[in-house]
């Protein structure tokens, strides 16, 4: 055991006995001990393996009172990299009251789409000891370490009891898995017989496992696109679940965070908070981030002139706004020593929602451009060109639109999955000082 004292990292002393010290306080004892087992921990290189961006969740994708109150609520997770100990991060971040759950529980569930978990998986999770957690208004908490081995690729079921209701929600809306919920505390139930089912996860922001020092994480900023609106619930068919199982395919020990929202927008709330805002949290915040995919824009150029068509001059202005958001998203990512890489905004020429005109097409290819100049972005991600027509490149390709115009279909992912380079997660030179 070490003890890091005021002015240097030091052996105890071969005086410094146990003998000797059963003479001291017992609350120094205590206190050295406990230390010990801290500084420990803080050995330990932590990496997020899956992670879901936080939102204020809106009164028509929320939990009723009376369904939440001294509920058990079971939520399946999709894992990236795997290892021999993890914790969970929870979130009341956007809650108002305190967020007390009075039991969590994690184990590996049957299947992806099925309340049942694996018989003799299930692991009590605690929080500097105790079994439950109450969590400050606006705040996060991360757990004690818990040992269960993860796989790479594999399904975490993640079971929480509430007894009082918060007075907001925080979560996900757009999980794109089951969750199950019933009353009463079941939370280490092998399952949940007669559960009601939702699509949507809250209170759980992430889970990190303990990784080896060279492996890090991809957090992927986005929008639906990135979310997946479109794909296969209880699937794990987004495009960045593809590039996930690639990354462990080719053995990388890299992580993929997906950390979009549906709906999101660069510079102005949404569903959720703007992309610009949420970036020390969703980005810097994330354990073990090496790496910055981000792909945003397309709901702020639709957005503009949605309703009446603006000047050429407000187009220009967001234009410029829109580029300045990403310079920020550099400088910042640069700071901590992230490598950042640009992905293209996808045409979405005909969306039944936007109802695009050459204005905004024009927006687009603009945005675009700068994003494949070099010296902007460290990489670049062309999914524009990966999934437009080259007939009418306005327009996704056929087989790849999801039926809107504005999210791609299944194959659409797919081919989004594919399309990014291995060869792009390489890390910075380190500067010279």
């Amino acid at each position: 055991m070490r003890v890091k004292s005021a002015f240097r990292d030091q052996p105890l002393s071969p005086v410094f006995s146990f003998g000797a010290a059963l003479r001291l306080p017992a609350i120094f004892v205590l206190a050295v001990v406990a230390y010990g087992a801290d500084t420990d921990q803080s050995q330990i290189h932590w990496v997020g393996s899956w992670a879901a961006s936080q939102q204020l969740v809106e009164p028509a994708n929320s939990l009723a009172t009376a369904d939440i109150r001294d509920a058990t609520l079971r939520q399946i997770v999709h894992l990236s990299v795997g290892g021999n100990e993890i914790r969970l991060r929870l979130s009341n971040r956007f809650g108002t009251t305190e967020l007390h759950l009075t039991a969590v529980d994690v184990a590996k569930p049957l299947a992806p789409n099925s309340d049942k978990i694996v018989p003799g998986s299930h692991t009590p999770v605690t929080f500097s000891g105790s079994r439950d957690v109450t969590i400050p208004p606006g705040a996060e908490y991360v757990s004690d370490p818990i040992s269960l081995t993860v796989s790479p690729l594999s399904d975490l079921a993640i079971t929480l009891h509430t007894d009082i209701p918060p007075a907001e929600e925080t979560g996900h809306p757009g999980s794109r898995a089951t969750s199950y919920f019933v009353h009463g505390d079941l939370v280490s139930a092998a399952d949940l017989p007669n559960a009601k089912t939702v699509e949507h996860w809250y209170f759980i922001a992430g889970v990190d496992v303990a990784a080896p020092a060279g492996a890090g994480a991809i957090v992927v900023l986005g929008d639906s696109i990135t979310d997946g609106h479109g794909v296969t619930t209880n699937g794990n068919d987004r495009w960045t679940d593809l590039l996930a199982a690639r990354l462990s395919q080719a053995k990388t020990n890299l992580a993929v965070l997906n950390q979009g929202i549906g709906g999101n927008h660069l510079l102005t709330d949404g569903l959720g908070p703007n992309a610009l805002s949420r970036f020390d949290h969703d980005v810097i915040a994330q354990p073990g981030v090496r790496y910055l995919i981000v792909l945003e824009g397309i709901n702020d150029i639709g957005l503009l002139p949605r309703k009446d068509e603006v000047s050429r001059a407000e187009h220009e202005i967001q234009v410029r706004r829109m580029i300045g958001a990403y310079e920020q998203f550099i400088v910042r990512a640069h700071t901590n020593g992230i490598k950042i890489i640009g992905a293209t905004i996808m045409p979405f020429a005909g969306s039944d929602y936007y109802h695009p005109g050459l204005a905004n097409e024009a927006d687009r290819q603009a945005i675009n451009t700068w994003i494949r100049t070099p010296g902007h972005f460290d990489e670049v991600i062309d999914f524009d060109k990966v999934t437009r027509d080259p007939d009418h490149p306005e327009r996704f390709l056929p087989a790849f639109d999801g039926g809107d115009h504005l999210h791609p279909s299944v194959a659409g992912y797919a081919a989004m999955g594919e399309a990014v380079p291995l060869s792009v997660f390489v890390p910075l030179p380190t500067p010279v000082r």
